[in-house]
């Protein structure tokens, strides 16, 4: 059994900062790449940032500049630092993470359960 547990979401004004965590406990073997997506109400989930466990990065263009994603293997764990927040960063985001459960296995894509962002104007 697998976990993501998301925290660090909020409420701020817009300009304003927030750092969302997400932990992966359970039965694992190890992590491969870990995302953040978000989903805003009547829009389609959308990917955020991507790093690799090689920590290779990617972002969405309209987070670039603003949205850092980071990892700490010891831990399980994945960071988002927002920055610059916009009104239309508000929505849920959710962590994402591919996971091997054993040496032998492939892995297999994990969701958490998501926290909200508002940002206000």
């Amino acid at each position: 059994q697998v976990q993501l547990v998301e925290s660090g979401g909020g409420l701020v004004q817009a300009g304003g900062s927030l750092r969302l965590s997400c932990a992966a406990s359970g039965s694992i073997f190890s992590i491969d790449a870990m995302a953040w997506y978000r989903q805003a109400p009547v829009k389609q989930r959308e990917l955020v940032a991507v790093i690799t466990n090689g920590i290779r990065t990617n972002y969405a263009d309209s987070v670039k500049g603003r949205f850092t994603i980071s990892r700490d293997n010891a831990k399980n764990t994945v960071y988002l630092q927002m920055n610059s927040l916009k009104p239309e960063d508000t929505a849920v985001y959710y962590c994402n993470a591919a996971i091997r459960t054993k040496y032998y296995s492939s892995s297999s894509t994990y969701w958490g359960q998501g926290t909200q962002v508002t940002v206000s104007s």
